[in-house]
Order: C-alpha cells, then sequence, then structure tokens
C-alpha cells in the first residue's frame, strides 16, 4: 500500500489487544514469526524514494501511516530510531501517522531538536478496552505533540473517552473490530456510544470496520472478507467529520507549502463505500481492485 512505511516489523506483544495480533497471524501463514524483529531492508527509506523525474514518490501533503507491522517506540527498535526521525524531519511536507500501545516510553525517544513537537507528526495510542484508555490517554495528554488522535481497534470492550476529549487536544478517534484466528466480538453499541461522545466535542470519528465478529441488536454477524466489514461500517452512518485538522507543512527552506500544491486523494469507484474513506490517504490505482 502507497501511504505505509514500515522501517522495521516485527513486534512484542504487550497487552490485550495484542492477544490474536494480525501481523503475528500473517507472518505465521508466510512460515514466519512475527516476535522477529528486523531492520527492514528496501523499506527503510521508503520516504526518501524517488521517481525517474527526481521528485518524490510520496508526494508532499500525503499522509504515511508508519510501522503498521510493529511499533514505533519498540524498544528493540530503538537503534534504528534517529535515522527514522531523521528522514521524518527531512520530509517535513509529508504527515506521518505514529501509533503506539507503550506511550510511556515515547518521551524518552523523541529527537533532540524536538522543541514542543513538529507539525508533520500525528500522534496516536491504542485504547482496546477501558483499562488501556484510562492508562495511555493521560500520557497521551501529557506529551508534546501537535497532533493527537486515539484508535480504538481491536475494539474489544467498550470504552468511553469522553473525560480525555475534554482536554480539547484530541483531534481523531478509529475505532474497528478484531479479524482472523480468535477475533473477539465487537457490539455496535460499543461503536454508537464512542461516536456521541465523539459528535458531542466535535471530534472527527471513524469507524473503518466491524471485524469478523460482530454484535448488533444481540445478533452476532459473522464476516471474515475485511471488504465486507469495511462496506458494513460504511453502512452504518457512524462516521463524523469534526473540526478539521490543519498540519503547517513545509518545503526543505521551511517554508509552508500552500494548499494548492499539496497532494489531492484519488478516491475510486470501490472507495465509495468504504469505512476508511474519512481518513484515508487515497486510493493507490494499483489496479487490484479492477481483477
Amino acid at each position: 500500500m502507497h501511504d505505509i512505511w514500515n522501517p522495521w516489523h516485527g513486534c512484542v506483544k504487550c497487552s490485550e489487544g495484542c492477544q490474536n495480533c494480525y501481523m503475528y497471524f500473517l507472518d505465521k501463514m508466510r512460515d514466519r514469526s512475527g516476535a522477529d524483529i528486523y531492520r527492514t531492508k528496501s523499506g527503510f527509506k521508503y520516504p526518501l524514494q524517488k521517481c525517474r523525474d527526481g521528485s518524490y514518490k510520496v508526494k508532499s501533503g500525503e499522509q504515511i501511516r508508519v510501522c503498521m507491522t510493529s511499533d514505533f517506540f519498540l524498544e528493540e527498535a530503538d537503534k534504528w530510531r534517529d535515522e527514522a526521525w531523521n528522514i521524518i524531519k527531512i520530509r517535513s511536507d509529508v504527515k506521518f501517522f505514529l501509533l503506539t500501545k507503550r506511550p510511556n516510553r515515547v518521551m524518552n525517544c523523541l529527537p533532540a531538536n524536538w522543541g514542543d513537537g513538529w507539525e508533520n507528526i500525528f500522534f496516536n495510542v491504542t485504547c482496546e478496552n477501558q483499562k488501556r484508555a484510562d492508562e495511555r490517554i493521560p500520557i497521551l495528554l501529557d506529551l508534546p505533540f501537535k497532533h493527537k488522535g486515539i484508535m480504538c481497534a481491536p475494539f474489544i470492550g467498550q470504552v468511553s473517552i469522553e473525560k480525555y476529549l475534554a482536554s480539547n487536544q484530541i483531534e481523531q478517534v478509529i475505532c474497528g473490530g478484531e479479524n482472523y484466528d480468535g477475533a473477539r466480538p465487537c457490539n455496535f453499541d460499543w461503536v454508537k456510544s464512542l461516536r456521541k461522545e465523539c459528535e458531542a466535542h466535535n471530534v472527527t470519528f471513524c469507524f473503518i470496520e466491524t471485524g469478523t465478529n460482530f454484535i448488533k441488536d444481540g445478533k452476532r454477524y459473522f464476516m471474515p472478507k475485511k471488504q465486507i466489514q469495511s462496506e458494513m461500517a460504511y453502512k452504518s452512518n457512524m462516521n463524523f467529520a469534526g473540526k478539521p485538522m490543519k498540519f503547517r507543512l513545509v518545503d526543505s527552506f521551511g517554508d509552508e507549502i500552500p494548499q494548492n500544491e499539496l497532494y489531492v486523494p484519488y478516491f475510486g469507484e470501490h472507495c465509495e463505500k468504504c469505512g476508511s474513506r474519512l481518513i484515508c490517504n487515497g486510493c493507490s490505482q494499483c489496479g487490484k481492485c479492477e481483477n
């Protein structure tokens, strides 16, 4: 996918949401172990890759999701992180989506030139249940980031975050059910409750997928295909566009890039009923949907 950057791969399970980790599942299908942590070879410098004409493959204004098969603040990745931070700094014209289950490590992992935060970083914590929400969100609120969000995925228990939304620091909340082997159920009542809290505080809310096991009105639905999960999430009409996020993206000279020069996402026919469309970086036009 064109909006994912995995500078390293592999992770150490650390909480309830890790129990049925999709990365471990997919690695097992390839006869590999998700516990094997390594720096990726061809992918490490992905944001710096260029086209034949010398322009960057990742365009100004795009959003890149970082470490979707690991955790950016994983202890085992400490030896690689400074180089990754440098790449992020070079691409100050690109938005980097960071997601972690380890916010307690973050303050000691920030670069020396961090100041009060970089404008092109969107920092998120995973809150799969109330226990982890109450553990991680207070740390999130105390950290020096200009853009902050919450991801309730896999959504395995009801979560209330209203007291944290009142801080006016949270700009986006994402939720989605669990997938693959042993997927625990996601209850639509939890989704509706979370959405109501976000709407009350004008915070963008995105229900990206139902998960494999979805409960609605007391009935359990089994949906192993992720495309169906996404479409059902979209049809639920839960997504809410709150106050827009404003990133100050700059070029190599430090000058702010005009809005009309930033990347505009392309959405094809197959994107129309996608649960993630509200927050998506757009279709890569790889052609797979046509097959």
